[in-house]
């Protein structure tokens, strides 16, 4: 079954070039010129996965963002401007599961997302009952959630990721090397702090505490913590 991309850029001739070089590698793409078709495409759950741009015509792609993430945790990848690093971080902050800049690379594109589908795939193989317990903190992969005190936290589906590698090494560091690509699927960058804001995420979901569930081991990665 092929995977489904949703495509929203107002860009005409880089929507089109984008649509063709993911149709050439093996996906269903979907297109939309504006944010407000984008989201009610979203919406209707016609993808599995959205490449959403931040500067749209009609309603930007944080709002379309912030739309989508009241009601449905499906990834996106943000297209942001090259070097705009502010849009980025509300980008994270507002729940998006990575970003590529502009004028991207339709080869990086693909090799984005088919590891974020990829990820995702690997947990919907796995047994729904082989949950895992740590603290507080109850991982299912099945459902692809992460239960604190029975309730399920609103995690992206990058989110996910991080935090269920930090659990798996609980108490131990997990180098930022390693982690970006266990978690996120390539290779960590200089001035990339896609990893960071996640981390930044997570804490603020998991709830303030002094010291932080994730300590920062400086010069190496983080470790998570399990409460008493």
């Amino acid at each position: 079954m092929q995977n489904r991309v949703l495509l929203v850029e107002d860009d005409d001739e880089l929507r089109e070039l984008l649509a063709r070089y993911l149709t050439n590698q093996g996906f269903t793409v979907r297109e939309a010129a504006n944010g407000q078709d984008g989201l009610t495409l979203a919406l209707g759950q016609d993808c599995d996965i959205v490449v959403l741009d931040i500067m749209l015509p009609d309603i930007s792609g944080l709002e379309v963002l912030r739309e989508l993430r009241a009601a449905t945790h499906l990834p996106v990848v943000l297209l942001t401007a090259r070097g705009d690093e502010t849009d980025r971080i509300v980008g994270f902050e507002v729940g998006a599961d990575d970003y590529i800049p502009k004028p991207c690379n339709p080869r990086e594109l693909v090799a984005r997302l088919q590891a974020l589908l990829r990820r995702i795939a690997w947990d919907q193989k796995t047994d729904v009952n082989a949950a895992r317990v740590y603290g507080d903190l109850r991982v299912e992969p099945g459902h692809r959630r992460i239960l604190q005190q029975g309730v399920a936290l609103d995690l992206t589906a990058t989110e996910y990721e991080v935090l269920q590698v930090l659990l798996a090494h609980a108490g131990s560091v997990v180098r930022k090397t390693d982690l970006m690509q266990w978690a996120l699927g390539r290779r960590l960058e200089a001035y990339d702090r896609t990893l960071d804001m996640h981390i930044s995420n997570l804490r603020r979901k998991l709830g303030n505490e002094d010291p932080p569930r994730i300590e920062t081991v400086r010069g190496l990665g983080y470790s998570y913590r399990v409460p008493v």
